[in-house]
């Protein structure tokens, strides 16, 4: 009977050990696996916190989601003084709550200028404790912050929106006391009830979306693989481009072409001359005075065909254009610019815009 009992000790002893270490416990959901990609970014130590009180947090909420840079929000209770209210409570008020929204944001993406800039223009800061039709120090306006390098911008921003209004502006500018989040109910209250009461003009919530578009993205011009301009480029492009090729004057595309635009390297896109430094040569090909810019080209002595010549290149596509010679108008500078019109391809003045080139229009308005 005894080694029976000790048998058991033993076991309850083991069980008691593998229930304290977890060994017998469910494993849990990876969380990383159920955040949502907002929330992952929101993780980033880069992303940083403001939060607003602008009146009935639905519409407040709704318009920061709008917002490029903004990759987090949540509304709640802030700066009162009881723990955990219920809605029922901040409404009645006793306790000091602001409605308020919590808002995550990459500095990367939008200035925290911008977000109270557009803050402002969903409110009126001389209004206290009302926005719209709601009524009540818990729709009172605040920017409440939780670092205090924030600080500085925050009041700046107010005395300057102050210049605008004879009336004193009644926005919060403190730190954050407390905040609490609301009932699940409230959270992205217009997404789920989109005919919800808002007391933001519908108007703004797409000013919002478009107030900090995408930086317009930056042409790289590179150079392609002679295998992909095999099959991008006609026989003769090929030829006169990657095997240093000559076409036929006064039977190419470009000799006596006349309308305005820019010339740019067929195998990248890249401008290398417009239309305002062609010249009529007599030459058969497009003649140029000079190329846009000197750092577009490389020069290269050819002393191919028994002739000492100039070779021009294009520095980024390192294509075949042509050759430069000293005999060109002596009141555009004396030199000549002779390029094969299949190394080419013209843009009209027209088309610059749509297709990426509109930059380089002011090049065209030279006497």
């Amino acid at each position: 009977m005894k080694n029976i009992l000790i048998v058991l000790g033993i076991i309850l002893g083991i069980a008691v050990f593998a229930a304290g270490s977890g060994l017998f416990k469910k494993n849990k959901p990876d969380v990383v696996e159920i955040k949502k990609e907002n929330e992952k970014i929101m993780d980033n130590k880069n992303v940083r916190e403001i939060y607003f009180a602008g009146g009935c947090f639905w519409g407040t909420e709704h318009f920061f989601q709008q917002i490029r840079g903004v990759v987090g929000t949540e509304v709640g209770y802030a700066n009162g003084n009881t723990q955990n209210p219920t809605y029922e409570e901040v409404v009645s008020h006793t306790t000091g709550f602001a409605e308020t929204v919590k808002v995550k944001y990459d500095p990367e993406q939008v200035d925290l200028k911008l977000l109270i800039d557009l803050y402002f223009k969903t409110i009126d800061p001389t209004s206290k404790d009302q926005q719209g039709n709601d009524r009540g120090n818990q729709y009172r306006t605040g920017i409440y912050f939780t670092d205090k390098t924030d600080e500085a911008v925050v009041k700046g921003e107010v005395q300057k929106l102050a210049k605008n209004y004879s009336k004193p502006i009644l926005v919060e500018t403190i730190p954050l006391k407390n905040f609490y989040k609301a009932e699940d109910y409230h959270q992205d209250y217009l997404d789920k009830n989109p005919g919800g009461y808002c007391h933001i003009e519908p108007g703004l919530f797409e000013m919002a979306k478009k107030a900090n578009p995408l930086p317009a993205k930056t042409t790289s011009y590179q150079k392609q693989d002679k295998k992909v301009l095999k099959e991008k480029l006609t026989a003769e492009q090929y030829n006169v481009t990657q095997e240093n090729g000559t076409e036929r004057p006064f039977q190419n595309e470009y000799w006596d072409e006349t309308r305005e635009g820019i010339y740019v390297d067929i195998t990248t896109g890249e401008p290398l001359f417009v239309s305002t430094d062609k010249f009529e040569s007599g030459c058969g090909w497009p003649s140029f005075s000079k190329p846009i810019t000197k750092s577009l080209i490389d020069e290269k002595l050819d002393r191919s065909h028994g002739m000492d010549r100039v070779e021009v290149r294009s520095k980024t596509g390192d294509a075949h254009l042509g050759h430069v010679f000293t005999d060109g108008p002596k009141d555009k500078g004396g030199l000549r610019y002779c390029i094969n019109s299949a190394s080419l391809k013209f843009i009209p003045k027209a088309e610059m815009e749509t297709k990426g080139y509109g930059k380089y229009l002011p090049l065209l308005d030279k006497k």
